[in-house]
């Protein structure tokens, strides 16, 4: 009996190569179609839609939409330490690197002085939905996104905001705007 002939050697290393290079489709295929090894959880820290209103439906002692239009929005309910928070979330912002410019932080309450880049408001009348020294993420519409408890861990929300920045990536046109004191 001869060996294989040089062509037959060749059309199987070519099935084999097939083969090999379609197994990730397959296993993906049948992944998805038995739901075995897929994630069902969410990936957000926070609460998803906090059942808070919109910014400008806030009961504050000051009008803050025109200093933070276009920006996310991160708005702090600060009654004790809001020192200490309000530094917190100035570090998270700053970790922000070069995204830092589309966000702004809101701190409602406190005696202390503004941090840079930070807008200090506070309550006419504290909401029944303000319980806590809560933290939330508003959209660049002043729409609640997430929503955190007091005790939250800042990267869970640094990762939180990183994804929704890198989803919603800044419009071509605001690239080259001037965005003053942030």
């Amino acid at each position: 009996m001869s060996a294989a002939s040089p062509a037959s050697r060749g059309r199987l290393k070519l099935a084999a190569l097939l083969l090999f290079l379609s197994l990730p489709v397959l296993v993906a295929t049948v992944m998805a179609l038995t739901r075995v090894g897929i994630p069902e959880g969410r990936t957000a820290h926070g609460e998803l839609g906090p059942g808070v209103p919109s910014l400008a439906q806030w009961p504050l002692d000051a009008p803050v939409d025109e200093a933070l239009a276009g920006d996310w929005v991160l708005a702090f309910d600060c009654r004790e330490r809001c020192a200490e928070r309000g530094d917190l979330w100035w570090r998270l912002h700053r970790a922000l690197g070069r995204e830092a410019p589309r966000v702004s932080r809101l701190r409602v309450g406190g005696s202390e002085s503004a941090l840079p880049g930070e807008v200090v408001a506070q309550w006419r009348e504290r909401p029944d939905w303000a319980e806590g020294e809560r933290l939330w993420l508003l959209d660049p519409r002043g729409l609640p996104v997430l929503g955190y408890a007091a005790d939250v861990d800042p990267y869970a929300v640094k990762d939180d905001l990183g994804r929704l920045l890198r989803m919603n990536p800044e419009a071509p046109w605001q690239g080259g705007q001037e965005l003053a004191g942030r």
